[in-house]
């Protein structure tokens, strides 16, 4: 089992920066430095979309074409945290922004390709 707690997730107004992080549980199972891992986000009545996604040594990177050049997926294995730097926020990212860790090294853009999930973090960009 690998848990997943994303923080960093608050109000900004649009334009600004805001960098998501999400903690891997120690004792993953998986261990977390050899899977893929990923950001998605959901608003209210949508299904979950991918938003970006890194392989175990980052030499593999994937985006959806809307945040590309925006926003910058990165982890530190040494300490399980998968990060998401978000530069230039516009109102249309407003979302619940989810974790995901996969069971292999495979990066996707299919929610379907992801096992585990953290609770999310809330974003919201105003103008």
């Amino acid at each position: 089992q690998v848990q997943l707690a994303e923080s960093g997730g608050r109000s900004v107004q649009a334009g600004s920066s805001l960098r998501l992080s999400c903690k891997a549980s120690e004792a993953s199972d998986p261990p977390v430095r050899r899977i893929a891992m990923a950001w998605f986000r959901q608003t209210p009545g949508k299904e979950r979309e991918f938003v970006a996604a890194i392989s175990r040594l980052s030499r593999t990177e994937d985006y959806l074409d809307d945040v590309r050049g925006r926003f910058t997926i990165s982890r530190n294995n040494d300490f399980n945290l998968l990060f998401l730097q978000m530069n230039g926020l516009k109102s249309e990212d407003t979302a619940l922004y989810y974790c995901a860790a996969a069971k292999d090294n495979q990066v996707r853009a299919s929610a379907s390709g992801y096992s585990y999930w953290g609770h999310g973090t809330q974003v919201t960009v105003f103008s």
